[in-house]
């Protein structure tokens, strides 16, 4: 069997979001190009995107906080989307806190607008003419969220260095999308967004 080639490089800038197409059996390997960096990962059914990675719905099926290479996350309708397949990071990544919108920034005392990954995913989707009302919970790639034994979250800056990965295949066709989180109230990029790499890889062939 030879090993996966690359397809395709896509940048993508800090504070916003890009799209890709995966058939099933390509993969994606997202890139933390200059360290610390966390990046909000969705992934919808390319032919029903009624159907999404759903964070609660993986922690379900794993029964764990994060899966660990080899294992996979599953859509709202209990069917494996994405599998994890390398991790070349500090392996610190979440599943329980969702993707920063205008009330989050509103919150933060932010008056007038301010980059989000919600209204980064929907724009992205609506690149490709795919339209949502509901922002799934995200997978968030490089994002330090501890939990305490007493149940309390806390907020720590993203561990990686540049050029840190996480590499996902596509267990059925998708549409993957990547948002270098704009957050930079609290310390989850260090204070300063940064831009992060997707790169597409093709199946492997026998």
């Amino acid at each position: 069997m030879t090993s996966n080639a690359l397809i395709n490089q896509i940048e993508v800038p800090a504070r916003q979001a890009r799209v890709v197409e995966l058939a099933a059996g390509e993969s994606a390997r997202i890139v933390d190009v200059e360290g610390g960096q966390v990046g909000d990962v969705f992934a919808f059914n390319r032919h029903d995107p009624s159907e999404y990675l759903s964070a609660a719905h993986t922690r379900g099926h794993l029964s764990k906080l994060f899966p660990e290479p080899g294992e996979q996350f599953v859509t709202n309708q209990r069917r494996a989307i994405l599998a994890l397949v390398a991790d070349d990071s500090p392996g610190r990544h979440d599943m329980l806190i969702p993707a920063c919108d205008p009330a989050r920034y509103r919150a933060l005392g932010v008056k007038g607008w301010h980059a989000s990954c919600a209204q980064n995913l929907q724009e992205a989707l609506a690149s490709v003419g795919v339209d949502i009302e509901t922002v799934p919970q995200p997978v968030n790639v490089f994002m330090d969220i501890p939990v305490s034994d007493a149940g309390n979250l806390a907020w720590m800056p993203a561990s990686t260095r540049p050029g840190d990965s996480v590499t996902f295949r596509s267990e059925l066709d998708c549409l993957l999308v990547v948002s270098a989180c704009p957050q930079d109230l609290v310390d989850i990029n260090g204070g300063v967004p940064k831009p992060l790499g997707i790169e597409v890889l093709s199946a492997p062939t026998p």
